[in-house]
């Protein structure tokens, strides 16, 4: 599969880290773009309020759940999948990710989207 990472890091422009991930993938996951959209719509913002996982990471979650159907191996890709985004930038929560308490950005949303697509890709496609 030729990498989608660049078409979802563009399409942060216009939707949250949740939306740009998920929908990106819609036709892979099985839904249709409007559904992965409204699907994505409280995840943007680690929830909403910074406080928990990445939207980008929720995202692509939600596309790993949906294309597997299956719940151990869910399980199981997203595990690596949350293991190398936390290596490769040293957070899986938004609040760290942006420097909210320190004032130090470990990595830009669309850096976020990014990646956790291209591991998407690779661990599960």
């Amino acid at each position: 599969m030729e990498t989608r990472k660049h078409l979802a890091a563009e399409r942060k422009k216009t939707c949250n880290c949740a939306q740009a991930v998920i929908a990106t993938y819609a036709d892979l996951a099985g839904i249709d773009e409007d559904t992965a959209m409204a699907l994505g719509n409280a995840f943007g913002s680690g929830m909403g309020n910074m406080e928990g996982t990445c939207g980008a990471l929720t995202g692509a979650a939600m596309v790993v759940g949906l294309a597997t159907r299956d719940k151990l191996k869910s399980r199981k890709c997203m595990a690596k999948i949350m293991t190398e985004f936390q290596a490769r930038n040293g957070a899986t929560q938004c609040k760290l990710l942006k420097g909210v308490d320190t004032g130090q950005v470990l990595r830009s949303c669309d850096g976020c989207v990014a990646d956790a697509s291209e591991l998407l890709e690779q661990d599960l496609f």
